[in-house]
C-alpha cells in the first residue's frame, strides 16, 4: 500500500468540509439539513486515514506534527458532532467544517513521510499523552470558535438566549479541554520520568504547557469564583488558545528541546 490511498482519504475529507461549508455559506436549504451527516462522513474518511496510516507505519500516528494535528482535527470533528447531538448545537456543523478544512489545508503543508519511530518515543505512553492532548486541544479549539462568535457580536443584548447559550458552551467546552490539558500533563510526566529519569526538565515544550495551564487554570478559577461570562471570558478563551497554538507549534520551530522530534 502506497501513500496514495491515504492522499485520497485525506483529500475527500477535506473536500467534503469545504463543499458543506460553501453550502451553508451560500445558503442551499438541502444541504445544510445533510450537514452533520455530511460532517460524519468527513469524520468516517478521517478515521480511516489515521487507521490505514497506522497500519502502514506500525505505530500509532501521533509521531510527527503531521500526524498529531490530522489527529487533533479528527478530535474537533468528532467532538463537534457530540456537542451538537448532545446540546443541539446547529452552529457548530458549519464552524467546525470551516475550521476543519483550515486545518487540513495547513496539514497539506507539513511533511507527510512516514518514519520509523525515534527511541524516545517508542513506548505505549505515546498513545495516551499525545491522544490526550490533541484531544484536549480539540476541546480547547471549539471554546476557542465558540468565543470568536461572541466576540463577533452574535448573540447579543438583542439575542439573550443565544448569548446564553454560546456562553455555556464555551464554558464546557473549556472545562473538558482543562481536563484533557491536564491529564496529558500527567501523563507526560510520568513518560518522562520513564523515559529520562525525571518527572519535569523545564523543556520549552514543557514550560509552554505549564503556562497554557496556568492561563485556562485562572480561567475557569475566574468563571467558577467571580462569575467571569460573555465577552471577557470569551477575551480570555482567545487568549488561552493563543497559548496552545504558540505551544503547538512556535516550541516546535523556534525552540530546541527534549521535544524536538516533534518537528
Amino acid at each position: 500500500m502506497n501513500m496514495t490511498v491515504f492522499n485520497v482519504a485525506f483529500a475527500v475529507s477535506a473536500a467534503v468540509l469545504a463543499v458543506y461549508g460553501a453550502a451553508y455559506l451560500f445558503a442551499v436549504p438541502a444541504w445544510r439539513r445533510a450537514g452533520p451527516w455530511v460532517l460524519g462522513a468527513a469524520w468516517l474518511l478521517q478515521t480511516a486515514f489515521l487507521a490505514l496510516r497506522w497500519k502502514e507505519s506500525g505505530h500509532v500516528p501521533l509521531s510527527n506534527q503531521f500526524e498529531s494535528m490530522v489527529a487533533m482535527i479528527w478530535g474537533l470533528v468528532g467532538l463537534g458532532l457530540w456537542f451538537r447531538r448532545r446540546e443541539n448545537q446547529d452552529w457548530l456543523v458549519p464552524a467546525v467544517a470551516a475550521l476543519g478544512v483550515a486545518g487540513l489545508g495547513v496539514c497539506a503543508l507539513l511533511d507527510t513521510a512516514m518514519a520509523p519511530l525515534v527511541p524516545a518515543l517508542q513506548s505505549n505512553w505515546l498513545l495516551l499523552h499525545v491522544a490526550v492532548i490533541m484531544l484536549g486541544y480539540s476541546a480547547l479549539a471549539l471554546s476557542f470558535i465558540a468565543s470568536a462568535i461572541i466576540l463577533a457580536g452574535f448573540g447579543g443584548r438583542r439575542q439573550p438566549d443565544i448569548a446564553l447559550a454560546l456562553d455555556r458552551f464555551n464554558e464546557r467546552s473549556m472545562g473538558l479541554g482543562y481536563m484533557l490539558l491536564t491529564a496529558g500533563i500527567v501523563l507526560g510526566a510520568v513518560w518522562a520520568n520513564e523515559a529520562w529519569g525525571s518527572y519535569w526538565s523545564w523543556d520549552p515544550k514543557e514550560t509552554w504547557s505549564l503556562i497554557t495551564w496556568f492561563v485556562y487554570t485562572a480561567a475557569v478559577h475566574l468563571r467558577r469564583t467571580h462569575r467571569w461570562q460573555g465577552r471577557r471570558m470569551a477575551w480570555l478563551a482567545v487568549a488561552g488558545f493563543v497559548f496552545v497554538l504558540f505551544t503547538y507549534f512556535g516550541v516546535n520551530y523556534l525552540m530546541s528541546g527534549l521535544h524536538s522530534y516533534a518537528k
